[in-house]
């Protein structure tokens, strides 16, 4: 493993042996309906529009027979509330119709779905079957490039660069712990180097001294 993997890695295995989702949820369905509300959202508001919404739609079956104006009214403090009850909608009829009701394991056949771009897929698939991939949102793609795990000029560039190099059993924590680590520590504006565990392996923090 190339020696800054090794270190960052070795870091969080270390200081931060838990590390999993914000969002709340009790099923395969409510995390793929969680994740795509997420889009450009925070956590944190989802989960305040979420219990109400999991209460009204229990199934994908309840939500498919739904309407684009009753789901708005459900999530109207979203961001892009408009497009994203329509996603909702049809992400839950192809659930239902062409994948009985069952969130698919591949992330191709995520993809498919009405809403589910890559990063979804790939959080779903991590989070739900455990797969080897890694999602890079905004959070992961900043600290990656930061810290120099990667130099990537587009998300995918970053997760093809972050696969290779993660071990396949690390790779469903890691992108949490990248994630966590974006949202907390590394954020956009003023990053916290000072308190940063792992500022002696990041080429960021270089600069700056």
């Amino acid at each position: 493993m190339i020696k800054k993997y090794a270190d960052i890695i070795g870091w969080f295995q270390e200081n931060v042996p838990v590390a999993e989702s914000e969002l709340h949820f009790n099923s395969p369905f409510q995390l793929v309906v969680s994740v795509i509300l997420s889009a450009q959202c925070t956590d944190k508001r989802v989960n305040m529009v979420t219990p109400a919404l999991f209460e009204r739609f229990k199934t994908p079956e309840d939500m498919a027979t739904s309407s684009v104006e009753e789901i708005f009214q459900y999530i109207k403090s979203i961001s892009f509330p408009n497009s994203k009850a329509k996603h909702l909608l049809e992400m839950s009829q192809m659930l239902v119709n062409e994948f009985g009701s069952v969130v698919p394991s591949e992330v191709e056949q995520l993809e498919k779905m009405p809403g589910v771009g890559r990063k979804t897929a790939n959080v779903v698939a991590s989070i739900v079957y455990n797969k080897p991939v890694i999602a890079v949102d905004t959070h992961v793609f900043r600290v990656a490039n930061r810290t120099g795990l990667s130099h990537g000029s587009n998300v995918l560039r970053v997760e093809e660069e972050l696969t290779r190099n993660i071990p396949t059993e690390l790779r469903p924590i890691a992108h949490h712990w990248l994630i966590l680590h974006g949202r907390y520590t590394c954020v956009a504006r003023k990053p916290k180097c000072s308190s940063c565990g792992i500022a002696p392996y990041c080429d960021y923090f270089k600069k700056l001294s």
